[in-house]
């Protein structure tokens, strides 16, 4: 196993279970307790875990975020470049699950007319924001409403979404980072990140830059499993270095008319 993808397997746990023993770890990965606890260090160098004696506890470096109408209006023109970069990538004839997020919802109002997109979300606003056109019927996925992420989560959402096999998933990430992933503040909303990630044949993440080495407490999905990455071209910096290091197709938005 490389350390890259030991250290995003140790991110997983801390992310699970809120803390680690480097003793179990090294057993585990049938590794040596000093390689662990350099991994450990880097990691925590990295802003990914607080060390501490025998082991480490998981850090949450992303802000928990307001609710989806106050994010909507948050770095618009970013969002809005987000989107339209975004928007040459969706293929004519696919379905496409568009995830709640500010930026997605940004998306789903900059469809391209050219194309017939079949729209699936469990966001109300992003079926709201997709514009009444024939080329682009709009399925919305139903549950309990849950204001702060604006989507709807629980166990009928959950039940829905098994059974969708969508062509591009759209994922909405509260952090982005190269070794912890796609990560979540809400575990419904996790869980049911995690589910369609399982049945997308493509997975893409827009993400304004200062999203980029950020973490909340819930895993989704590592980066290596996510296509493409749609950021800002402003972005800079050791997380947006190490997000090219991971093989995923980085895309660079500029200021839309340039």
């Amino acid at each position: 196993m490389l350390t890259r993808e030991r250290q995003a397997a140790i991110a997983l746990r801390l992310t699970r279970d809120g803390k680690v023993l480097a003793g179990e770890l090294a057993a585990a990965f049938e590794v040596s307790e000093d390689t662990i606890r350099r991994d450990l260090r880097e990691m925590a160098s990295a802003g990914l875990c607080e060390r501490v004696y025998g082991g480490a506890l998981a850090r949450t470096s992303a802000p928990p975020p307001p609710p989806l109408h106050e994010r909507a209006t948050i770095a618009a023109p970013q969002k809005n470049a987000l989107a339209a970069a975004a928007a040459r990538y969706l293929v004519d004839g696919a379905t496409v699950f568009i995830d709640a997020g500010s930026a997605n919802l940004a998306l789903a109002a900059r469809l391209p007319t050219d194309r017939r997109l079949r729209i699936v979300t469990h966001s109300p606003a992003i079926a709201l924001a997709v514009p009444p056109r024939p080329q682009h019927p709009v399925t919305l996925i139903g549950g309990r409403y849950d204001a702060e992420t604006g989507a709807c989560l629980g166990a009928e959402t959950l039940t829905e979404v098994e059974r969708l096999r969508p062509d591009l998933l759209v994922l909405g990430a509260c952090g982005l980072d190269a070794v912890a992933g796609v990560t979540a503040f809400d575990p419904e909303d996790a869980a049911i990140k995690r589910r369609l990630v399982r049945s997308s044949v493509a997975i893409m993440v827009l993400a304004t830059a200062e999203k980029l080495g950020t973490v909340a407490p819930f895993f989704v999905v590592g980066v290596e499993a996510v296509g493409r990455i749609v950021t800002e071209a402003a972005a800079k910096g050791p997380a947006f270095d190490a997000l090219g290091e991971t093989g995923a197709d980085i895309v660079l938005a500029g200021p839309i008319g340039r």
